[in-house]
């Protein structure tokens, strides 16, 4: 059977912590877009006998574990919050899988474009390469520390602490092609994202006929 190829436009979507990716992510799909997550990805594989827990048992001890075998979130986010030697250990077993899983779901994408969601994707250093666009989701600071401490039950600087370990609303803005400011509610995002999703599917259809012409 000829294997399906992906769309050949696809559209990197991020954000900071509280900014609204996944709100916006969910228009864009019922829209109409595939939605490739990597947070929901990173998560599918270390929960229980998810394909990431044996490597990182192995690198990290039974103790990086919740009774059910999944990983322990809090434990591992105070770890590689403090070393950054752990982190990267982390980043060793999961971003290869990572990618791998996200090959994949692109590959069995049946949308005209596909977005993937991916929280890190300035701080990774290798998304601009692999997508046509960056699409930023954008809100002050003050917004997402209210956000976050409200949705998340934590302390202001608990949610700036994990914020001044994230790209800076400035190089996010930078690295942006397209930005969809999330201050005032689902209206005021509802027409940003219908205006980029007729943008995003004109251009989807012109690389397409572009590709198949050879050019």
């Amino acid at each position: 059977m000829e294997q399906r190829q992906p769309p050949a436009f696809s559209v990197g979507l991020t954000g900071g912590i509280g900014c609204g990716k996944t709100t916006v992510a969910d228009m864009f799909g019922a829209l109409g877009a595939s939605l490739v997550d990597t947070d929901a990805i990173a998560h599918a594989l270390t929960a229980p006998h998810g394909a990431a827990m044996p490597a990182i048992l192995d690198e990290f001890g039974a103790g990086f574990a919740t009774a059910d075998g999944a990983m322990d979130r809090a434990r591992m986010r105070e770890l590689v919050f403090t070393n950054p030697g752990a982190r990267t250990r982390l980043e060793a077993i999961l971003h290869p899988r990572i990618r791998e899983a996200t090959a994949a779901a692109a590959a069995l994408a049946t949308g005209p474009y596909v977005i993937f969601v991916v929280p890190l994707l300035i701080e990774s250093g290798t998304w601009r390469e692999r997508v046509t666009r960056v699409l930023a989701i954008d809100c002050s600071e003050e917004t997402q520390v209210a956000r976050v401490m409200a949705r998340n039950n934590l302390s202001e600087a608990q949610v700036r602490a994990i914020m001044a370990a994230q790209a800076t609303r400035a190089q996010r803005l930078a690295a942006a092609d397209d930005v969809v400011v999330n201050e005032d509610g689902l209206e005021a995002l509802r027409p940003q994202v219908e205006r980029l999703h007729a943008f995003y599917l004109a251009e989807s259809a012109r690389l397409a006929a572009a590709t198949m012409q050879g050019l």
